[in-house]
């Protein structure tokens, strides 16, 4: 069978495609994907074969293109990383195709990170963007919260399904009916991030309640503290 790859392409301009998925994509024959992770990439697929999918008919796609690949090469391109928030989907590509080979690519929590300059390395991250219970992540965010990290989150869109759907607001409000301040609570929400329609921001939780963000936002908790190298300068001038 042919070569598959599942690649990162960023957050969503094109400038934040890497030159490793260029040459990839560029040399690929067939490519699927969503509607707007490939309109990140569009310059790159003229003349291939492509299928623009749904959550709702991938799966036919990949069916589609299993018997008949052959010996070509076929591009599945992921927004941001393929190794953040993607894992039930490339756990399934793995099922129909068997070896894939994986690129990573630049996330939108990195961006969303050095943004509102809140170190990785002193932070969580968490993605609530699963179709699998997000009870365990709710707890985890209270914990890190409380233990004193920033977090660098993925919220989850599910309008179809209220209680599945915990964008920023309904997370302000889960964090104010577990009596976190929320009025003192440092908080940035980016949408669209790299791209020209990139909105931001600034305010504190509470400032979230009722407030309505798009399925593209990436929530920053800001509860970081300067601590250069310079505060730990004794272990040198001794």
């Amino acid at each position: 069978m042919g070569k598959v790859y599942a690649v990162g392409i960023g957050p969503g301009s094109p400038k934040y495609v890497t030159e490793v998925v260029k040459d990839i994509v560029q040399n690929c024959d067939i490519v699927i994907g969503y509607k707007y992770t490939l309109k990140t990439i569009e310059n790159l697929i003229e003349g291939k074969e492509i299928y623009e999918i749904t959550m709702n008919d991938q799966e036919e796609s990949y069916q589609k293109i299993l018997p008949v690949l052959g010996n070509r090469t076929l591009v599945i391109p992921f927004t941001g990383d393929v190794n953040f928030s993607e894992s039930e989907v490339v756990d399934r590509l793995i099922e129909v195709f068997g070896e894939i080979e994986i690129i990573p690519g630049i996330s939108s929590i990195q961006v969303a990170a050095a943004k509102a300059q809140v170190p990785l390395d002193k932070s969580k991250v968490i993605t609530m963007h699963v179709t699998t219970p997000i009870e365990d992540k709710k707890l985890e965010l209270q914990k890190a919260l409380i233990d004193g990290f920033s977090v660098i989150l993925v919220p989850r869109p599910w309008p179809k399904q209220p209680d599945k759907h915990f964008m920023p607001s309904e997370i302000a409000v889960y964090l104010q009916k577990h009596n976190f301040d929320t009025a003192k609570m440092k908080v940035h929400v980016f949408e669209a991030i790299t791209t020209e329609n990139e909105t931001s921001f600034v305010g504190t939780v509470k400032d979230l309640e009722g407030k309505e963000f798009s399925d593209l936002s990436v929530m920053v908790f800001n509860q970081a503290n300067l601590d250069s190298y310079m505060n730990y300068r004794w272990q040198w001038e001794n």
